[in-house]
């Protein structure tokens, strides 16, 4: 085998990595994203040239014999960034994990001892490969030594060996240290000859041959070249000394100790874990000997499910089982099962198709047995359309993960889990059946594609599923885990399933209403502008408002004029045209999502909409909802509140709707224990108006709307975590008025003051925050040493633990209250809620006790120093219910 030697030069890559790449930060705020770059590049350089050696060269703060020779070298270059510098020792951490060599020496710099090492390969029948972003590095290439310069941030490479040197440059490497004596070089401060460029230099160059055959050929010389050249041939030449690499640093190396290849797969991986690149772990696997690692190398006995009772026998003495269901697309309300996979030890797995589905019922409704799987609200709603109820959902290990990492960058799918837990490949969705509109079905694939495919799923929710609960045990969110968010599981499974009747009527008409606005928009927009024009085109736009109507520009972007809603909200004042636009942008929004969207999802068999309801989505803990997103149903406009008309009451039924009171003031009085808010609360007083009272020192009777209002927004204000900018802007006051309200607010209300300095002193420390219920949201922005995005980690830090006790006190009560309907046997359905609200299709003859369970239950739901309180509605329409 051929010996090819690869020196990085350290600083560099990691240098340009930092600049190439977004702001990544691992859980415990760590910046990662110059360590990430610098190991994708590694892991392209291994891919593409197979080194036998690999050392990574990095630079001393100790001054170098530049900078004692010229004291100006490198001078007034910028400062590194801390964010940079705390980089370097977790990437020489991970490097030695690698068993990459590293080298470093006081006095020189990477570049020299990259020089010394490649001199000393090359004289040693190495073919050597010289990775940098510094073109300095050029002066190295030769026959033997190709230098590598990264381009397009660190993402491609061109390759300089002698002949593509002098073909590209028509010099020679060597000659590089010539050109750069007379040009300088302003990145390192080095001076050359002032005045003389590339283009002078190369000339000259190819004419004397080198800077001393500049300076011996003086006479010859013509021009203002000739008294530059005679004015700074000392500089000239100390300009080259300083740029040349030297050879010979006094290093001791032995190439022998820059072999590469024998390193331990797993303690790369588990740093890799550490760091939070989970998505890099496969590369690992692809370049290391499989064996050394826990790859997924098991055979599984997958077998056609025949012995019935044996299982059945084998799962109730287990008193647990692993499943999973494989749907074909269709309605949610049809019964769609391709098959239903099943195993006690990951490893022997079978199946049953759909006709012998009825066979697996005494183990799909045990409350006995325990069921684990992966996304087992899928399994619950597809089991629904065959009238079987899959019971005992006990755990699901993409919530365990959302949990345990509410901050995962690479999702909650299973080869996600698998990877980062096991090792274990395992294809992800996308890569199983493609995406777009070539995107297979699961009908579309070949058995044994599949069969393997959820093999492997449930072998890793085998395997995991240990690890998990002791990581559940020691971050104490297994409470969290086992009594709120699985059982919301089969709470949210029956809402997706039961879904919400929709007034297709009723929809048409807002249509209707919504094109005839948007027809009379248009026109007046066309009569202020003078002309027709594509008033969604934000090219076209900009040119009507800032050049025919010559409105102020505020903002521009690389296409033109901005035309975006904080621009328009800037020039409201300017003309009547502005206004109209807005409004006009609302209806077509409106229009195209709730009218022609929501016709589009309504179920032919039931003419409901069956929203999907999303549990690991939001890192605050909040339930979302996706096609459609029932959780963002305009409010602010009437004509956006109309939308709630045509979520109606099946027949025989009402809606009964419960919205919590100001629950996150409430949960900020309790986790405050601030005795002037609870106080307030416990005697049922108007915390706005009692709010404004103590801000702005007026007696409660005098308190204006105007101060209720302004109470208002300070009070949420400071839930959120918002400056004295911020609420300058809400309340559209001098930055100095907010920041005097502010402190007002504090001084009345001093332990919230402590508790949110106490709340972000600690988020510092631990780098977390966490709900009444240990819901952990990690925070790393609050460890950055950037003051805006210190700030913002400082919002989330007093915001998350407020909105996520709200996010489980609302959890709570959807479990409480499905459990009470189930339990008294009522018909009556629990089918939607929106962040503090929850909303009950109730049977007429059923009103009062549902009535009396959801306010019982919401209001029960956790008990605090500050009661909970519930604003109950009934209607035959959401709308009618607000």
């Amino acid at each position: 085998m051929d010996k090819k030697l690869v020196i990085i030069d350290g600083n560099s890559i990691i240098n340009r990595a930092f600049y190439a790449l977004p702001e990544m930060n691992n859980k415990e705020g760590l910046k990662t994203n110059a360590i990430y770059g610098f190991t994708t590049m590694l892991f392209k350089i291994i891919d593409t040239y197979k080194p036998t050696h690999i050392s990574v060269a990095f630079d001393r703060k100790a001054p170098t014999f530049r900078h004692i020779e010229f004291e100006d070298y490198k001078a007034g270059r910028k400062k590194m960034p801390d964010e940079l510098k705390v980089q370097f020792e977790p990437l020489k951490e991970l490097l030695d994990r690698f068993q990459i060599n590293r080298l470093e020496l006081d006095g020189y710099e990477a570049d020299d001892i990259i020089g010394t090492v490649s001199k000393l390969g090359e004289e040693n029948g190495y073919k050597v490969y010289i990775v940098t972003g510094d073109k300095d590095a050029i002066q190295l290439a030769s026959d033997k030594t190709t230098t590598l310069i990264t381009k397009k941030g660190i993402g491609e490479v061109e390759e300089y060996d002698f002949d593509e040197v002098i073909k590209r440059y028509e010099m020679t490497p060597t000659q590089f240290i010539d050109l750069k004596g007379l040009m300088g070089d302003k990145s390192d401060n080095i001076p050359g000859i002032p005045g003389v460029g590339e283009k002078t230099g190369i000339k000259l160059i190819k004419e004397y041959s080198s800077v001393e055959g500049i300076i011996e050929n003086i006479e010859n010389l013509k021009g203002s070249i000739k008294k530059k050249v005679e004015e700074n041939k000392e500089l000239a030449i100390k300009s080259k000394m300083l740029a040349t690499i030297v050879r010979d640093v006094p290093i001791d190396i032995n190439l022998d100790d820059l072999k590469y290849g024998d390193f331990d797969p797993n303690r790369v991986v588990e740093y890799f874990r550490y760091l939070g690149f989970t998505s890099l772990i496969p590369r690992v696997i692809e370049i290391d000997d499989k064996e050394k690692l826990n790859f997924d190398n098991e055979n599984y006995n997958i077998k056609k499910l025949e012995d019935i009772e044996c299982f059945v026998k084998e799962a109730s003495n287990k008193k647990e089982v692993l499943i999973k269901t494989v749907r074909k697309e269709g309605n949610i309300l049809e019964k769609n099962i391709l098959y239903i996979f099943v195993s006690t030890d990951g490893s022997n797995i079978y199946y049953i198709e759909e006709d012998n589905i009825s066979d697996l019922k005494e183990i799909l409704l045990s409350k006995e047995i325990k069921k684990f799987g992966y996304n087992l609200k899928d399994d619950y709603i597809a089991l629904k359309s065959y009238d079987i109820k899959l019971e005992n959902m006990y755990f699901d290990i993409a919530i365990a993960e959302y949990l345990i990492d509410s901050m995962s960058s690479t999702s909650y799918e299973c080869s996600a889990i698998a990877m980062k837990y096991l090792t274990k490949k395992v294809k992800s969705t996308e890569e199983l059946l493609g995406k777009g509109v070539k995107a297979k079905k699961y009908q579309d694939l070949e058995f044994e594609e599949l069969s393997t495919h959820i093999s492997q799923i449930l072998s890793t929710v085998y395997n995991v599923n240990s690890i998990m609960e002791s990581n559940l045990k020691e971050m104490d969110i297994d409470g969290l885990f086992y009594h709120i968010e699985m059982p919301l599981v089969e709470v949210l499974g029956d809402m997706e399933h039961e879904g919400i009747k929709v007034d297709k009527e009723k929809l048409n008409e807002l249509g209707t209403e919504f094109k005839e606005i948007i027809k009379r928009l248009e026109k007046e927009i066309y009569d202020i502008a003078g002309e027709e024009f594509n008033i969604n085109s934000p090219k076209q736009l900009g040119v009507i408002l800032f050049e025919k109507l010559g409105l102020p520009v505020v903002k521009k972007t690389k296409t033109g004029y901005s035309t975006n809603a904080d621009v328009l909200e800037k020039l409201k004042n300017q003309s009547p045209i502005i206004d109209k636009i807005t409004e006009y942008r609302q209806i077509v929004k409106l229009n195209s999502t709730y009218v022609e969207g929501l016709l589009n999802i309504i179920n032919p068999i039931s003419n409901r909409i069956h929203s999907s309801f999303n549990q690991t989505i939001t890192t605050t803990g909040r339930i979302s909802s996706t096609e459609p997103n029932l959780q963002n149903i305009p409010v602010k406009l009437e004509i956006g509140r109309n939308i709630r008309k045509v979520f109606i009451a099946d027949e025989n039924c009402k809606l009964v709707d419960a919205d919590y009171s100001q629950v996150e003031l409430r949960v900020l009085a309790q986790m405050s224990q601030d005795e002037n808010m609870i106080d307030a609360f416990k005697h049922n007083e108007d915390i706005h108006t009692k709010t404004a009272s103590q801000v702005f020192d007026v007696d409660a009777k005098d308190v204006t709307s105007e101060l209720r209002s302004a109470a208002k927004a300070i009070n949420f204000g400071i839930v959120y975590g918002k400056s004295d900018f911020g609420l300058a802007d809400d309340l559209n006051i001098p930055v100095k008025q907010a920041k005097e309200y502010i402190e007002g607010y504090f001084e009345k209300y001093d332990k919230i003051k402590n508790y949110m300095d106490q709340t972000i002193e600690k988020a510092t420390e631990d780098g977390y925050v966490t709900t009444i219920f240990n819901r952990r949201r990690y925070i790393p922005e609050i460890k950055s040493s950037n003051f805006m995005e210190r700030n913002r980690g400082k919002r989330f830090a007093m915001n998350a633990p407020i909105q996520g006790s709200a996010a489980d006190i609302i959890k709570i009560a959807m479990v409480n209250v499905y459990k009470k309907l189930e339990e008294k046997n009522l018909k009556s359905k629990l089918i939607l809620q929106v962040h503090d609200e929850l909303i009950v299709e109730a049977i007429k003859e059923e009103l009062d006790i549902v009535k009396s369970i959801v306010k019982d239950e919401m209001e029960n739901a956790v008990l605090m120093d500050v009661h909970l309180d519930v604003d109950l509605n009934i209607g035959d329409s959401w709308y009618e219910t607000k």
